[in-house]
């Protein structure tokens, strides 16, 4: 069952109704109809894409430098790649190198205590790593090296905001992206076309562990062709269970089994690509009786939490709810109709050899001259 409310103010968010509605690989008449008068407009937004890149490039429009060490990741679509876990991943590892690091977002979907869904998740997961939440991130990245004495800048989906510097530019593209997804909006989901990629000096090729050999090579020749930045390939793969009362505990049990196994479950998001979490789920073993889906960065009130219990009680035989992380920080209770509510946490996962050069990478950035590495 789908709710198609939407959320908040977030331009990319959507009705879970749209993504099916391109990417259903047998639509019937009416859906059909509606791609034809969608493609009729993606022109105009390819148009306007290019007009905006070509005045970046040519130095019509201004890219402001940054005080500090700045790495962007970001996506070609409009979300639901697995970005999160990559800015852990990275913000973890400079703090590793010794350096005092900041992430940067714009802030879409803001809760009452001025933070989102984002920043309360990597809050969560990076306590000593502060969150800037700004649309104005030149100021931010102001703030972070006058004010806050940071070394090194994270910027979280800011791969369209070219108005800011950045000294690595990391792109991600989904590899269970189906091909109607692939197009620039409104008849796909990308915010540009793939051609974008030229600017990338890294492709992450995520949940690559989802899909055939096959195709990888497809996504990898792709690729290839439009840029020639490394490609690594990324698995997004479960790590903890969160609840409120107990923290957060492994997955698995000590024999490597999903503690989640044979389980009947109920699962629930409001994320990018439902579709990888709910598929995640299912590799653990676990029943799926039902699922839920509310559009991305989706701010939960009383009247959704009141929703989600009627739809629990309705589904007796199911022994847990299961939920993203994501979702989770914005709900946070115990339980659901007096079933359990557990948060699923993801973690990026390289190869060794995808691990070495990302870290080389990140090693090479320019250091802050004007202070000692603490």
């Amino acid at each position: 069952m789908a709710i198609t409310t939407t959320a908040g103010d977030h331009p990319d968010a959507m009705p879970i109704d749209f993504r099916k509605l391109i990417t259903t690989p047998k639509p019937n008449p009416t859906e059909f109809v509606l791609r034809g008068l969608l493609r009729l407009l993606c022109p105009l937004y390819w148009i306007a894409a290019k007009l905006k890149n070509v005045a970046y490039d040519r130095g019509w429009k201004t890219t402001h430098p940054t005080p500090l060490p700045t790495i962007s990741v970001g996506n070609l679509s409009v979300g639901g790649t697995g970005k999160s876990p990559v800015v852990a991943w990275i913000a973890r590892e400079l703090r590793e190198q010794g350096l005092r690091v900041a992430i940067l977002s714009r802030g879409y979907g803001q809760l009452d205590d001025g933070r989102n869904d984002e920043a309360l998740e990597l809050e969560l997961a990076l306590p000593d790593v502060p969150h800037l939440q700004n649309p104005d991130r030149c100021q931010a990245a102001e703030l972070a090296a006058e004010e806050l004495e940071m070394q090194a800048i994270v910027l979280d989906d800011a791969f369209q905001h070219r108005r800011i510097e950045r000294h690595i530019d990391i792109v991600l593209v989904d590899a269970t992206d189906p091909p109607g997804a692939q197009s620039v909006l409104p008849r796909g989901l990308y915010r540009e076309p793939f051609s974008s990629l030229a600017r990338a000096d890294l492709v992450l090729l995520t949940r690559s562990d989802q899909v055939s050999h096959e195709a990888l090579k497809r996504w990898q020749e792709k690729i290839a062709r439009h840029c020639e930045a490394p490609i690594l390939y990324a698995k997004h793969g479960p790590q903890e269970l969160q609840q409120v009362s107990r923290g957060a505990h492994s997955i698995f049990d000590s024999a490597g089994e999903s503690t989640l196994r044979g389980k009947k479950v109920l699962a629930f998001c409001g994320i990018g690509n439902p579709g990888a979490f709910f598929q995640t789920l299912k590799g653990l073993g676990v029943e799926l009786v039902d699922t839920r889906v509310w559009p991305d960065h989706h701010a939960y009130d009383a009247d959704d939490i009141q929703t989600l219990a009627q739809w629990v009680q309705e589904h007796s035989d199911a022994e847990v709810v299961v939920c993203t992380v994501k979702d989770w920080v914005k709900v946070q209770t115990n339980q659901l109709a007096r079933k359990d509510l557990i948060a699923l946490s993801i973690q990026l996962q390289l190869s060794q050899e995808d691990q070495q050069l990302l870290r080389e990478m990140l090693s090479k950035l320019p250091r802050p001259l004007s202070e000692e590495l603490s």
